[in-house]
């Protein structure tokens, strides 16, 4: 199943408030479609599809991407759950949001891919990069690029910036000073259910 390009309102109207996914928040509380006002109760198994759900729309991954990932994460020590979040946070993509440079996650993603953004001082267009501890993240010294980034840095998606991560807003230039922690995760779900979703399959 390839990338979700629809509206993304009814997603979060279906799952709930996703910050990467978008800054809107839905006028109607309840489900999109027909009989979103009178849902049946929710199996098991509806609960945890949610929760994987959440997860893809969130950080705009394929079905065979977050797969990929939670395969990953199972041959690190540690809790698989916790681990696949921190790898999903340490995306360029997703740093280049929390940092401030664009206003979600599918926009840090055009930002990155369109070469505005440099790793370490070189150019990386490959969104899915996984950022490690030390590296510097900045905005590339072009002036479509400065504006582009200035522009965005007026209406951030996310209030506050992680604990792992500084940024200067002058020169535009981040920082990663650790792998983030699972209080800062700023997206509502249980990945536990997440890894029980995929038990089956992974």
């Amino acid at each position: 199943m390839s990338r979700y390009r629809g509206p993304r309102l009814r997603i979060v109207r279906r799952l709930g408030d996703l910050p990467g996914l978008t800054r809107k928040s839905a006028r109607r509380a309840y489900p999109p479609g027909q009989h979103g006002q009178n849902r049946k109760k929710r199996s098991e198994y509806a609960i945890r599809l949610e929760e994987k759900q959440k997860l893809r729309m969130n950080y705009g991954l394929t079905e065979k991407q977050l797969l990929r990932y939670v395969r990953k994460a199972r041959r690190v020590t540690g809790s698989t759950g916790q681990v696949l979040l921190q790898l999903l946070e340490m995306r360029l993509d997703n740093t280049v949001f929390r940092l401030g440079m664009a206003p979600t996650i599918p926009a840090a993603r055009q930002l990155v891919n369109h070469c505005h953004v440099t790793v370490n001082g070189r150019v990386v267009n490959i969104a899915s990069y996984q950022c490690r501890p030390g590296e510097v993240i900045a905005v590339r010294d072009k002036a479509p690029s400065r504006k582009l980034v200035e522009a965005n840095l007026q209406y951030p998606g996310l209030a506050n910036l992680p604990s792992h991560l500084e940024f200067d807003k002058n020169k535009l230039v981040g920082k990663v000073n650790a792998v983030i922690e699972r209080e800062w995760v700023a997206l509502q779900v249980n990945e536990l259910l997440v890894v029980e979703y995929y038990s089956r399959q992974a």
